[in-house]
């Protein structure tokens, strides 16, 4: 019997019920999809990690490592294995294409996945070649390949199509955001190849080590056991470890905020909505008590109405989740395109099971708690309908200025201040979209701002001409005078720990510009060192004296601050070739950018390959997609969670105001009036919560910003646009539901609602 009372219910109160529904899964779906999202990049990420036995620590030396200094980094106490390794840019013979070409002596370390072909020999005069690089070329297994390294050729037959996790991000230089393998990859040879090619002369200047020694420890053992400096890097800093354990943060922090307050949003409207339908079933639940029921079975009952809601959202919000991430992290979109991984698979953080039961026990307890308070008593007292508390007159409602007021702004008051839950939860409705439709869009404007700071005001070039690493500095600068180009010297150096950037560059065409902390451009002067903003938060200052050591190099460098500049994608230090010079740094320049089409520039030994600007915003482009798709499921999520919200408590207000509406239409009101009356106190409501709103999701996206601002250093920017989107928005989803709950009007009894029945 009561089961065919849940239905009935159900069926009564069909659009809180649905609206419920949608509630819950919209929360649980974005919360869900969005830490599935970062959690299944760790995953995959980590599992690649562990099946290719990835180097928890590389050293470094500019002079090189011998076979000896291997047997002893070996024989260190904590260390499970090492090999020499020799990473180095090569060029694709005729092509303007390059390779990152790997030699490795003991292949059991930070090893390659075999796609197709044969695995690794060192004893094989094959070469093995990234199976993405391989299929945008129109590579197979069997063609020979031709590399040029030290004016010297290597030439092989392709054995293998090979995935390496030390190219899992696989990008030329800083530049390039986005793997680009139709002109930059990654192929591996036994030592043999190189050592031919090179006529027997050889050259490691990198260890690879499995060790479970944290980085200090490390440092002091190999510097003992070499005799000499070298600079150690654990696998926190290198590229493919960071890339993604970086995109992990950033997925962990935007999974944190927005969709945990998608999720409260639509718990808390749960709690007023929950209330409502039992305080109307009131009557109801006093028959029940005259039939014979017991308070048990009554409260068995009803206590069920929020488990099934619970149960039922739940189930559909976690499909609705597995399906945004899917779509976020799709193997055709683009961050499957910038992680190169062998499997993608989707996984659900551990810690979204508690929180899933927990929604479902905490609406299963709101029913509760519902119903028990009603079932104190006697059934006579519960038969009596539901009667709202005495009101006592405001502080307004005291003063002269209250009899001024019209009738319909005095009935809102009232209204809005003896259903203060319901009020404030339509406030929270409100905010809660505006701040989710700030947040999403402002992280749109915030990131196309940076993008056009950086590919239209700094970039002020055509043609990237990247260098040869064998390339002199005399050779880069006859290549800028010829093309009227500007050139840069990017190298990786040690400051206070990490590695950073140095860039020197030789401005004297524009070609490069530079942004202070208000994006304004600035030139380079010649005084000293400039530092990117994140430096300067640590409490650097301008005037300031800093000391790096270069990467893999005892040496160390002072340079004195000068001034702070925007850093566009690395942390960096900055200074004109002329201070280099000056205190004494060695550089060697890699590139040099032009106006000069790419077609104009003609083939050097000197050049390793070419880009036009419009390749690397290109690149960026498709790195944006990712972002793209995560605002549009926010915003597309506000709106839809908005709209849920403010319905269904709009339709709990129309259906506890119904005798009064009844009653003024009795004394004379029509239905536009009434509706009018409606609109405008949720007009009200909405006004105040799109106030509040505003700064509130300013504030959410100061914070994204702060949280994700571990790679780029982008300034917040909310364009006028967005306010106005965000506002008209929350506007039409107001209007619309207010539209449709004043229709109801029309079917409103008056003799049935007079007689004080439900």
């Amino acid at each position: 019997m009561l089961f065919r009372k849940l239905v009935r219910t159900a069926l009564k109160y069909k659009a809180q019920f649905i609206s419920m529904i949608i509630m819950v899964a919209l929360g649980v779906g974005v919360f869900v999809g969005f830490n599935i999202e970062w959690y299944s990049i760790g995953e995959n990420t980590q599992s690649y990690f562990e099946k290719t036995d990835f180097a928890d620590c590389r050293i470094y030396s500019e002079g090189g490592f011998s076979s000896e200094d291997a047997d002893k980094v070996k024989a260190i106490a904590g260390v499970d294995d090492a090999t020499r390794w020799l990473a180095v840019g090569a060029d694709v013979k005729n092509t303007g294409k390059s390779l990152a070409l790997n030699v490795v002596e003991n292949y059991g370390i930070s090893s390659f996945l075999v796609i197709e072909g044969e695995g690794y020999d060192k004893a094989s005069d094959g070469m093995w070649l990234s199976d993405q690089f391989a299929e945008k070329n129109g590579i197979s297994v069997g063609d020979f390949f031709t590399l040029s390294y030290k004016n010297a050729e290597i030439s092989a037959r392709v054995v293998g199509l090979v995935k390496a996790s030390e190219y899992m991000v696989c990008v030329a230089d800083d530049n390039q955001i986005m793997p680009d393998y139709s002109s930059y990859g990654y192929a591996f040879v036994s030592p043999e190849v190189i050592k031919a090619a090179l006529g027997g002369y050889e050259f490691y200047p990198q260890i690879y080590i499995k060790s479970s020694l944290e980085k200090t420890e490390m440092e002091e053992k190999i510097n003992d056991a070499l005799g000499k400096t070298t600079l150690v890097l654990s696998k926190d800093e290198n590229m493919a470890y960071m890339s993604a354990q970086s995109e992990m943060e950033e997925g962990q922090t935007m999974g944190s905020v927005l969709p945990v307050l998608f999720l409260l949003i639509a718990l808390l409207t749960m709690v007023t909505t929950m209330h409502r339908i039992t305080a109307n079933e009131k009557t109801q639940i006093g028959t029940l008590k005259a039939l014979g029921f017991r308070d048990r079975r009554i409260l068995r009952h009803y206590t069920s109405y929020g488990f099934v809601i619970g149960l039922v959202g739940t189930v559909i919000g976690i499909a609705l989740g597995y399906g945004i991430a899917a779509v976020i992290i799709s193997p055709q979109g683009a961050m499957a395109t910038y992680f190169d991984l062998p499997e993608w698979k989707l996984v659900m953080p551990w810690f979204c099971y508690p929180v899933i039961v927990g929604i479902v026990l905490f609406l299963t307890l709101i029913g509760f708690l519902s119903v028990k308070k009603m079932l104190k008593g006697t059934a006579a007292e519960a038969l009596l309908p539901y009667v709202p508390k005495k009101m006592k007159k405001t502080a307004l409602e005291k003063t002269r200025l209250w009899n001024k007021l019209s009738f319909g702004t005095k009935w809102n008051l009232r209204d809005i201040l003896r259903h203060k839950s319901r009020s404030a939860m339509t406030l929270i409705g409100v905010i809660g979209c505006m701040v989710l439709l700030v947040g999403g869009l402002g992280m749109r404007d915030t990131v196309t701002g940076f993008t056009d700071l950086l590919y239209h005001d700094i970039t002020n070039y055509k043609s990237r001409i990247n260098l040869t690493e064998t390339a002199s500095n005399e050779d880069a600068m006859a290549i800028a005078e010829r093309y009227e180009g500007d050139t840069l010297a990017s190298s990786s150096i040690q400051y206070k720990g990490r590695t950073v950037t140095l860039e020197i560059y030789d401005i004297s065409h524009d070609r490069m510009r530079f942004a202070d902390e208000d994006n304004r451009l600035i030139e380079l002067g010649d005084e000293g060192a400039y530092i990117c903003i994140r430096m300067a938060n640590e409490g650097v200052k301008v005037g300031d004296t800093i000391s790096f050591s270069p990467y893999g190099s005892d040496r160390s460098y002072e340079v004195r601050v000068a001034g702070v500049i925007r850093s566009m994608m690395t942390e960096s230090i900055t200074m004109t070739r002329s201070y280099a010079e000056s205190a004494g740094i060695e550089y060697h320049i890699g590139a040099v950018f032009t106006d000069a089409a790419t077609e104009e520039i003609a083939q050097d030994e000197a050049i390793a390959g070419k880009q036009t600007k419009q390749t690397i915003v290109d690149s960026f482009d498709s790195f944006l997609e990712v972002m793209d798709m995560m605002i549009f499921i926010l915003v597309l999520a506000a709106v839809v969670l908005g709209l849920v919200v403010l319905y269904n408590l709009g339709t709990m207000s129309y259906t506890e105001r119904y005798r009064e509406l009844a009653t003024l239409k009795v004394v004379g009101f029509r239905d536009k009036q009434i509706g009018k009356l409606l609109i405008s106190q949720n007009i009200w409501l909405t006004v105040i919560g799109i106030l509040i709103g505003l700064p509130a999701g300013v504030g959410v996206l100061s914070y994204l910003l702060t949280a994700l601002g571990s790679e780029y250093e982008m300034k917040m920017t909310v364009g006028a646009l967005t306010y106005c989107v965000s506002i008209l928005l929350t506007f039409g989803v107001s209007f619309l539901v207010n539209f449709f709950i004043a229709r109801k009007n029309r079917k409103i009894d008056m003799v049935e609602a007079l007689k004080g029945r439900e």
